[in-house]
């Protein structure tokens, strides 16, 4: 039992040095060599690129280099095409979400942000935080194909990290930095989902392009706004 567990951490201690070695900007919690049971994976897909994520991203020995690669430019700021650094607790916080309300897959949102992306979105988008856990590959936006507010349930009973939950928009917020909670409706979220402009929105549908369910329910919801804006009017 003892030349197990000194191999296992001779094993945790080569991991630990590749990834650090690696320079991708890995961020590893004190729990990230340390699960129970070891090994996690995650199904995610990406709203805005189409890509997709679908496989192991740690075992029994801690998080698994290429896999942590792979996700750092999976999770990448799209709108500034630029990976960045990606946080080992929050994919953690994300898997053990989705497997307390048995979530199979996961569709992103929004992860990684560079500076230049938050602040455009701060400045259109109400609830967008300065100092986001966004730009420091901390956050998520995940939205799911049922019991979207189980996960919000299931999350804030972990009583780690960040959960905002957004019922109007269809999404809920996770992050493993402070404990904390909120909620919020209405905004102009639509541009946060899915990077486009209240113009983009209403005006008619770039040539060649099929929207999608999500698209189509950003215009409506964009519409519905400009309505009743008018009938205040």
């Amino acid at each position: 039992m003892a030349d197990q567990s000194l191999t296992r951490n001779r094993a945790i201690l080569r991991r630990r040095d590749l990834l650090l070695a690696a320079g991708t900007g890995i961020f590893l919690s004190n729990t990230a060599f340390a699960l129970p049971d070891g090994g996690r994976r995650l199904l995610l897909k990406n709203a805005h690129t189409g890509e997709t994520f679908n496989g192991p991203y740690r075992d029994a020995n801690g998080p698994l280099l290429t896999a942590v690669t792979d996700l750092a430019a999976f999770l990448r700021d799209f709108h500034a095409d630029k990976t960045g650094p990606v946080d080992i607790g929050m994919l953690d916080f994300l898997a053990d979400v989705m497997a307390a309300t048995g979530q199979r897959s996961a569709t992103v949102l929004s992860a990684y942000r560079t500076r230049e992306t938050n602040d455009k979105l701060k400045a259109t988008t109400f609830g967008v935080a300065e100092q986001s856990q966004h730009l420091f590959g901390r956050a998520i936006d995940v939205t799911f194909d049922s019991q979207l507010s189980g996960t919000k349930t299931a999350a804030l009973k972990m009583k780690r990290g960040g959960v905002g939950w957004y019922p109007q928009s269809e999404f809920i917020h996770l992050d493993s930095g402070p404990t904390r909670n909120w909620e919020l409706n209405g905004g102009n979220f639509d541009r946060l989902l899915g990077g486009y402009s209240k113009e983009d929105l209403l005006g008619p549908p770039r040539p060649g392009h099929i929207l999608s369910v999500r698209e189509r329910l950003a215009r409506s919801r964009a519409q519905a706004h400009q309505e009743f804006l008018l009938r205040q009017k």
